[in-house]
């Protein structure tokens, strides 16, 4: 008798939709997905050696090896996004305030980094780099990405759940709040060059519910695309929590906290108005300043101004994991 498979989650599409790894880095839509995230003529045009076809893959990080695809999340409805537009289009204000931060953003130093887990914790530990590849077991898990901007990827990230971090460091029974901080050394990072910057509440930080840490889907990136993380995307760890906007998941993770009480957060303690605490994804809740009920899909255009809009979905398309974390 045949074997009967349930139906595929509503985000999936089959394996055969999904852009394999040796395309992401074609020549041809290489260049055409840098003209489209924004660094176009202008730059391609340049005389100042490496091309940036050849600068933008020196930044792409090493191969990772013993990667296990999971099958629960092995795709979405959409095309993953071509690499040059993620790694091309991002934010990370430690190096600035534009998109286009790749290659300030290579100033990040990741040689002996260590990662602390402190806080109410049994058995507090520190990483090193070597722990983030070797210590957890590697698995891809292709998300959807939703920016609080109303912009979004499909991004295949490697790493593992937050869940088997927390099995080692055993969190107390008064911890109830996760806090996240990221890299920051005034003299590396000169920040967005916005009027009010110098006011800005440096260490980036985030946090999360212990509840939400321990949900399958909340997860650490130690890859994407099948190498380490480049620097533009958070190296060499970050949070991707993808039923919450993006600014919920901080890059360059130097510590991890496990405290009682609801900590601080970079956005929420600049504009809590705009950027709650929970920030989950959510059409029918509107940012102070624009609809979140559309999403413009990065690189489905030529430029962002003609990226096709979709519907936004309900904590992303991921309620049936993450609803009654709210109920």
């Amino acid at each position: 008798m045949p074997t009967i498979l349930p139906p595929p989650h509503p985000w999936q599409l089959p394996e055969s939709a999904v852009t394999p790894e040796s395309a992401f880095l074609n020549r041809r839509r290489f260049l055409k997905g840098l003209v489209g995230a924004g660094i176009g003529a202008s730059l391609l045009g340049c005389s100042r050696p490496p091309s940036i076809e050849a600068e933008l893959q020196q930044t792409l990080g090493r191969p990772l090896a013993n990667v296990r695809q999971n099958p629960d999340f092995a795709g979405v409805e959409r095309a993953v996004t071509e690499q040059a537009y993620a790694s091309t289009y991002n934010n990370f204000y430690e190096f600035g305030g534009t998109k286009s931060i790749w290659q300030p953003a290579q100033k990040l130093p990741t040689d002996d980094w260590r990662v602390e887990v402190t806080g109410l914790v049994n058995n507090p530990r520190t990483y090193d780099l070597d722990d983030l590849t070797q210590r957890f077991p590697l698995e891809e898990r292709i998300y959807r990405f939703r920016c609080v901007e109303a912009w979004a990827m499909v991004v295949p990230w490697i790493g593992f759940p937050m869940n088997r971090l927390l099995q080692q460091v055993d969190p107390t029974s008064a911890a109830r709040f996760v806090s996240f901080t990221s890299f920051y050394e005034a003299k590396i990072c000169p920040g967005p060059a916005w009027g009010f910057a110098m006011n800005l509440p440096w260490p980036y930080g985030e946090g999360l519910t212990l509840a939400e840490m321990a949900n399958e889907l909340a997860f650490f990136a130690v890859g994407i695309y099948g190498r380490t993380l480049p620097k533009q995307h958070g190296a060499p760890l970050r949070m991707v929590v993808p039923w919450k906007y993006g600014f919920k998941g901080a890059k360059s993770i130097v510590k991890i906290e496990f405290l009682a009480e609801r900590p601080a957060t970079f956005w929420n303690t600049i504009a809590p108005n705009e950027y709650g605490f929970e920030a989950n994804v959510n059409p029918d809740v509107p940012h102070p300043r624009w609809s979140q009920a559309t999403e413009r899909v990065v690189g489905t255009g030529s430029n962002p101004a003609q990226w096709e809009r979709q519907p936004t979905r309900l904590y992303n398309g991921y309620g049936e994991y993450v609803a009654g974390l709210y109920g």
